[in-house]
């Protein structure tokens, strides 16, 4: 039995790029009825971003707005047909540009007035106060206001941008806790609630450790490449031919892995007895080890390690990833019946994987469909199709 919770909730998703389209594709897995709008003829911007394309969509795109249905609307000339379906929605989710949303009539209180009930969640890039609010904000440029580049990269050289949207999808993820919270309050309350999350302090957040220390030091922390500021070790080493990532996080790992390696006598130096002095001596103790672990190939060292319980992984490309035993048994790969192939949600409930219900749409292919929900009939539609306030797509 499939796990909905959120079936009969209907979502109003005006949002473009990644951080909103995850939120809301997270929603529709758990059952929402996501109603993407779209402006006509273009639709969502992700739509061009390639390649990859499929089918000439983008795979960005396609990846980000599963479980949803498309409206072509054009937010200025469809303003009215735009309030008509809010009515009728229990979750508002926008990411227009600061101010954009209050210009256009948008703005929370005028949509909590004509709705009372409805969850209303702003996703933007700096929040909605300081001298920053105004500034537009995408995934990289998080990444370096938000300090993350600051400790990505290679000990001495530039930082490194995190090679996946981490400040968008974790901002997508923190808007749908936000809202699903919001809809447990309506329950109680009976009314809505305005949720509000923002790109930079998705990344100032997920540095959470990081700023901790430094308030409590003074401390600026740097870059580690593989490796981690306050454990050692925990990197990744070259083998004869590949790399793995070990991980030894304590004093009784260590002692494993200097034995598994050959090495048992470092399980005793005076520099490496504890983790705080393998990290005063990381650079010696990696020395060591790598000349060890560069001798013998990447299986051997997964099966002798992990026969020593040492914490070891493979550092693998996205084909292998793809390809493993281990991806393949968890079910996190779905065949849509369409054809297409997604990365189904990282969760499962009661057993059962949280699955994707439906493909990314074609741009305005709901449109009628949507519009006849909320009381127009097909003379109005073809109307508004005629005033260029809506486009129909596939629809028609």
């Amino acid at each position: 039995m499939s796990f909905l919770p959120l079936q009969g909730i209907r979502v109003v998703d005006v949002t473009t790029s990644l951080a909103g389209p995850y939120c809301t594709e997270v929603l529709g897995a758990l059952g929402a009825d996501v109603v993407k709008i779209e402006p006509p003829g273009t639709g969502d911007e992700a739509r061009t971003w390639g390649p990859p394309f499929q089918d000439g969509e983008s795979t960005l795109f396609l990846a980000m707005n599963a479980n949803k249905r498309s409206v072509g609307l054009n937010l200025r000339h469809g303003h009215d047909v735009l309030l008509r379906l809010v009515e009728r929605a229990d979750v508002f989710v926008q990411s227009l540009r600061p101010g954009l949303a209050e210009e256009r009539g948008l703005g929370p209180g005028k949509l909590l007035e004509l709705n009372p009930r409805l969850v209303y969640c702003s996703i933007n890039a700096f929040g909605r106060s300081g001298p920053w609010s105004s500034r537009p904000g995408y995934d990289p440029l998080m990444q370096a206001a938000g300090g993350i580049l600051s400790v990505t990269g290679e000990p001495g050289g530039p930082g490194v941008r995190v090679g996946v949207s981490i400040i968008d999808q974790g901002t997508g993820v923190w808007a749908a806790l936000g809202i699903l919270a919001a809809l447990m309050e309506r329950q109680q309350t009976g009314r809505g609630r305005v949720v509000d999350v923002a790109l930079y302090e998705t990344a100032v957040a997920l540095l959470a450790y990081q700023i901790t220390g430094y308030l409590a030091s003074g401390e600026l922390p740097g870059r580690w490449g593989t490796g981690f500021a306050s454990i050692a070790p925990y990197q990744v080493f070259q083998t004869s031919d590949g790399e793995l990532m070990v991980a030894a996080g304590n004093d009784r790992l260590f002692a494993a892995l200097a034995q598994a390696v050959g090495a048992p006598e470092l399980a005793s130096d005076p520099r490496f007895v504890t983790n705080a002095d393998r990290v005063r001596h990381r650079d010696a103790l990696s020395e060591l080890l790598a000349e060890r672990i560069a001798l013998e190939p990447s299986e051997a060292w997964l099966d002798r390690l992990g026969r020593a319980g040492v914490p070891v992984a493979p550092v693998q490309d996205v084909g292998q990833v793809v390809a493993h035993e281990q991806t393949q048994a968890s079910g996190i790969l779905q065949q849509l019946p369409e054809g297409m192939k997604l990365v189904a949600m990282p969760l499962l409930m009661g057993g059962e994987r949280v699955l994707h219900r439906s493909p990314a749409p074609e741009l305005g292919a709901h449109t009628a469909e949507v519009l006849a929900e909320a009381g127009y009939t097909e003379q109005e539609i073809g109307e508004l199709a005629a005033a260029g306030a809506i486009s129909l797509g596939l629809d028609r």
